[in-house]
């Protein structure tokens, strides 16, 4: 590079001779509104040359300079993302540790290296709501959507901030915001539904989850939103029966049915709409057929309170007997049978319905304890200690529980939803106690 460099300087140097030699007279310069100047031409090239040099070199230092900059701060805002990475992986792992007061060192070393950190907005604001210090929650929670009002995991924190605190009204605007972002984002429909239901508002329930239907995925999520949908429609009927609006009910337990003829609280609640209508035989008469087709014990028990009421015991147990004629080996109609027998002081018929009842090795206690009280009408009293032993858990006399066949809850109150696993109609007597207990 030295010679090739002094190669070309001697070059340039030959060049300006030549021009020199071939370029000796002068040239008039004229300054405006100035003098008139006689300057070499050789000079003026000179010059010329100088001056187009210095610009060049004026722009290549600027040029290098920026570069120069440019580099220095992408390097420095390299060394700041690293610091931040590395902090914010202290912080998560400090999280998954439990160790929140670490967790928060590290998110708030990041908000002094970049105090528009989102992510770290919004964990800081976790830790505050995690806390129930919902004031400061809020702040980092208000913060992370200054900086980007349409971030989904923005306005679900601050949605889940103030379902916490109980505001129900204000959550709702939030996920509203969600589904206009996303109309078909699931998550803020469930929770929008959850909402909707601590505020008894079934009529809007209904209404998104057949939104909710529209948007499943797999045929499995589909059924079972389909089972919910008809579950908050029994509800918004129940929520009308309360409210002594009789035909939204009617219309409502009808419209059930049509599609899902076995759903029992449906059926419940259309009998208990047809009672406060006065139209008792007809409510009697839909719980009988109902109870033909279902075999539930839940109906049965309904339509005996019924029937005892208006005094027609005999119409009962020829019910009852044309159900275990259906089923013979059913322990449960049986037992209601002689139940009843008992009730009505038909000893001997309801001891002889209920000794028959074979129970397939299984105990039930609600069985031993009549058995006990049918022994010692026969004043039998041995025997009769002995199923009052059997049955010694019993508390209440003649009193079958509820339980629950999806998650095996165990209740006192006939309900159409299980509180436990949030299911419909899935409620039977618990005859033979296996069931948890509340």
């Amino acid at each position: 590079m030295g010679k090739l460099s002094i190669f070309l300087f001697v070059l340039f140097l030959f060049v300006l001779s030549v021009f020199s030699i071939f370029n000796q007279g002068t040239v008039s310069i004229i300054v405006p509104f100035g003098q008139i100047y006689e300057v070499q031409k050789f000079a003026l090239i000179l010059l010329s040359i100088a001056v187009g040099v210095f610009v060049a070199f004026i722009f290549f230092t600027i040029r290098d300079t920026k570069k120069f900059i440019d580099n220095w701060q992408y390097q420095k805002k390299q060394k700041q993302e690293i610091k931040v990475q590395e902090l914010y992986s202290r912080a998560l792992n400090s999280l998954l540790a439990k160790n929140e007061d670490a967790a928060k060192e590290a998110l708030e070393g990041i908000l002094k290296e970049e105090p528009d950190h989102i992510d770290a907005l919004l964990r800081l604001g976790d830790i505050a709501a995690a806390a129930d210090d919902f004031q400061q929650a809020n702040t980092r929670y208000q913060r992370a959507r200054q900086l980007e009002p349409k971030r989904i995991e923005t306005l679900f924190a601050l949605d889940s901030l103030l379902e916490k605190s109980g505001r129900w009204s204000e959550a709702l605007r939030y996920l509203d915001e969600i589904l206009d972002i996303d109309d078909a984002n699931l998550t803020a429909m469930y929770r929008k539904r959850g909402v909707l239901e601590k505020q008894a508002r079934w009529d809007d329930v209904v209404s998104l989850q057949k939104s909710i239907l529209k948007h499943e995925h797999s045929e499995k999520d589909k059924k079972r939103e389909h089972e919910n949908l008809i579950g908050y429609e029994y509800e918004y009927g129940r929520h009308s029966l309360e409210n002594s609006q009789l035909e939204k009910a009617k219309k409502t337990f009808r419209n059930i049915l049509r599609t899902e003829k076995d759903f029992v609280p449906a059926i419940l609640g259309l009998a208990e709409v047809l009672l406060q209508e006065g139209e008792s035989e007809e409510a009697i008469n839909l719980l009988e057929n109902a109870f033909a087709a279902t075999e539930s014990k839940i109906l049965l028990a309904r339509l005996e309170d019924l029937l005892i009421s208006i005094s027609e015991p005999s119409r009962l147990i020829r019910i009852y007997r044309s159900g275990i004629s259906r089923n013979p080996n059913d322990p449960v109609t049986k037992f209601f049978l002689g139940k009843l027998f008992h009730r009505l002081e038909m000893i001997d018929d309801s001891f002889d319905t209920l000794s028959g009842i074979d129970t397939g090795g299984a105990s039930y206690p609600e069985l031993h304890l009549l058995m006990g009280n049918l022994y010692m009408r026969k004043r039998q009293l041995e025997k009769a200690v002995q199923e009052f032993k059997k049955a010694a858990d019993i508390k209440t006399a003649f009193r079958l529980p509820y339980c629950c066949n999806h998650c095996g809850y165990r209740a006192d109150d006939w309900s159409g939803r299980c509180p436990d696993c949030r299911n419909w109609s899935t409620y039977q007597f618990n005859l033979d106690g296996t069931c948890k207990r509340a």
